[in-house]
């Protein structure tokens, strides 16, 4: 499963926030908790901070639990420190991320995983979830990026 997270080509120019939210994305499509270990290790080897963190519940009720997991993930990782600057960008991106999955979630049940990826001060939040109505399942992904 290794695989650099975009930086042959983007030596010259950085695009971080590209790999960021890529590595996020990645993190949050692993499909169970050993690859998501492994996952973050290899994003840890190429110096990108990394946590995921499992969800589900009724939509939209759930979002505030679905945040405070993504802050609780980061911060037990390492992701982001308890200053309010980091735990602030953590949720905004969060909710940014869960807003944008509003519309074809509202009233489902959903259940999903989140992935959190921070390159230097570059923090993307990335939010896969599936959409339960009885065994006719959507999935939809929410992706939202701060700068701390």
């Amino acid at each position: 499963m290794s695989r650099d997270i975009g930086r042959n080509n983007e030596s010259a120019v950085h695009y971080e926030s590209r790999r960021t939210a890529r590595a996020a994305v990645m993190t949050a499509m692993t499909e169970d908790r050993k690859h998501e270990a492994d996952w973050i290790g290899e994003l840890n080897a190429q110096g990108i901070l990394a946590a995921a963190a499992d969800f589900g519940g009724a939509f939209p009720e759930c979002m505030p639990r679905v945040v405070e997991a993504a802050l609780v993930a980061a911060r037990r990782e390492g992701v982001i420190s308890q200053s309010h600057a980091e735990e602030g960008a953590v949720a905004g991106a969060c909710h940014e991320a869960l807003s944008q999955l509003i519309n074809k979630a509202t009233g489902f049940n959903v259940g999903g995983k989140i992935g959190i990826a921070r390159i230097d001060g570059h923090l993307s939040v990335a939010v896969f979830l599936s959409i339960g109505l009885l065994r006719l399942n959507d999935v939809a992904i929410g992706l939202a990026h701060r700068y701390i």
